[in-house]
């Protein structure tokens, strides 16, 4: 049957029961010396190779300064039925130069080879630059969301690329547009996209300013609702204070949930957004990570977590989250969606290690080495396997934060590493037999983002329900 050929799984439990084990991860590389390229890694995860846990290859931008940071598909799993299509095409949006990189991942998927560059000026021919999220779409477009208009200053827009001539034809929404971008997560079945919000690019740039945030010109509160159907802004949901900088959105992958999470990064939450019983959308904060007390000689100040990622496994029983400045990866048992339940947590950094800070009323916390490497640093990125029993974790957020945050990292290179995880009772462990240092590659240490399996993961793939 055609359903059964086409990319991708029917059903994220279809994935998450018969999905293959992962052998090989692309990982989007970002050159703190920006007059070197940024590039895609191929990095062996197969535990029988002889190179396991090591970068097998390089897909090198052939630009400098161009600031990769996510990736998505030119088609997935929403394109399950269409046994034309072939998910080989790997979409990489750079944030600083706008361009959007094409990588050819399904000729030699183990030598992937840039396969086409488009260029800043189609974005911004379209009021757009700063291109964040990649998803493709059941039409066989691809749309990338964007942070900013052509002078970098705050706009929530989306531009679809075709994905047979990879050529920019315009943006996706009409009418109004969000003061704010950053990810988005469509679910056809309810008629719903909602996007997400960082800041305005001109301003988060250059490096972490504390006074903007509680200037509504530079730093987002809200999780913007578009109508799928007719691709408008119908509802603009305001988190307060406490929802500033809401980023990474996730539905549940059930393609009929009504609801999802987002991690709100300065104040460390998470909310849950659903639909209502009167068919509009509302947020609750249900996930609150308390600041640290940090001292440092003898003067205490409040350490908020900063939450940089949030996914949730392909059963829908478990999130995962980290917080960048405290260092610690949470596991949260959500089978009651309303009460995620705290399964897990590892610290792996964070900037009281790094920097040997004091934390008040905690025991002292110990820098963490794998294979003789000291990993200095923070859990950021993750990546979940398909039956949800490892979790990958790199350590990059954006390098101008990174420098201005761990120093360290940046100077002797980021780093991948990989939790075992217990799907049954919850509960995660560090695998020590596996590190892949990126403080040892050709051109000088990089700084690791974010990370793909060649057949789709759960925070790329957004399947759509059958009726």
């Amino acid at each position: 049957m055609a359903c059964c050929k086409g990319p991708g799984y029917k059903s994220p439990l279809e994935a998450f029961h018969k999905g293959p084990r992962e052998q090989l991860m692309y990982v989007v590389c970002v050159q703190p010396d920006l007059t070197k390229q940024d590039y895609l890694a191929t990095v062996d995860i197969d535990p029988d190779s002889p190179t396991y846990s090591q970068v097998i290859h390089r897909t090198y931008t052939g630009s400098s300064g161009d600031e990769l940071h996510h990736s998505g598909w030119n088609v997935c799993s929403s394109c399950h039925d269409r046994a034309d299509l072939k998910r080989d095409l790997l979409i990489l949006p750079s944030l600083h130069s706008t361009k959007v990189f094409v990588v050819d991942v399904g000729t030699e998927p183990r030598k992937p080879e840039l396969y086409k560059v488009i260029e800043g000026s189609e974005m911004r021919s379209v009021n757009c630059t700063f291109p964040h999220t990649a998803h493709c779409l059941a039409t066989g477009e691809i749309m990338i969301s964007t942070m900013g208009d052509k002078d970098e200053n705050g706009k929530g827009d989306f531009v679809l690329i075709d994905a047979k001539t990879l050529k920019v034809t315009g943006t996706w929404t009409k009418g109004k547009t969000a003061a704010f971008g950053y990810d988005f997560w469509y679910q056809p079945y309810q008629n719903v996209m909602v996007a997400s919000e960082w800041g305005s690019p001109i301003d988060f740039k250059t490096v972490f300013h504390p006074t903007h945030i509680a200037d509504k010109t530079k730093y987002g509160t809200s999780l913007n609702v578009y109508k799928w159907s007719t691709r408008e802004l119908v509802q603009v949901i305001d988190l307060g204070p406490e929802g500033c900088a809401p980023l990474e959105i996730r539905f549940l992958h059930n393609p009929k949930s009504s609801q999802g999470f987002v991690g709100c990064a300065v104040e460390a939450n998470v909310y849950r957004f659903y639909k209502a019983e009167d068919q509009s959308w509302k947020a609750e904060k249900v996930i609150d990570i308390p600041a640290k007390r940090i001292v440092k000689d003898g003067v205490e100040s409040k350490l908020n977590g900063l939450i940089s990622d949030i996914l949730i496994s392909l059963d829908d029983k478990y999130l995962y989250l980290s917080c960048w400045l405290h260092g610690d990866v949470h596991q949260y048992d959500i089978s009651d969606p309303e009460h995620p339940r705290l399964t897990a947590k590892i610290t792996l950094g964070g900037q009281a290690v790094n920097h040997n800070l004091k934390v008040k009323d905690e025991e002292e916390l110990k820098p963490v080495f794998i294979k003789g490497k000291r990993l200095y640093g923070s859990p950021q990125m993750l990546q979940l396997s398909l039956d949800g029993k490892r979790l990958y974790v790199s350590s990059s957020l954006y390098s101008p934060w990174d420098k201005q945050f761990y120093p360290q990292m940046t100077e002797q290179g980021g780093w991948m590493v990989k939790l075992d995880v217990d799907i049954v009772n919850g509960g995660m462990n560090l695998d020590t037999n596996f590190l892949v240092d990126f403080g040892s590659e050709p051109n000088g240490p990089v700084l690791p983002h974010e990370m793909r399996y060649p057949g789709g993961d759960c925070t790329s793939d957004i399947w759509l329900a059958e009726d």
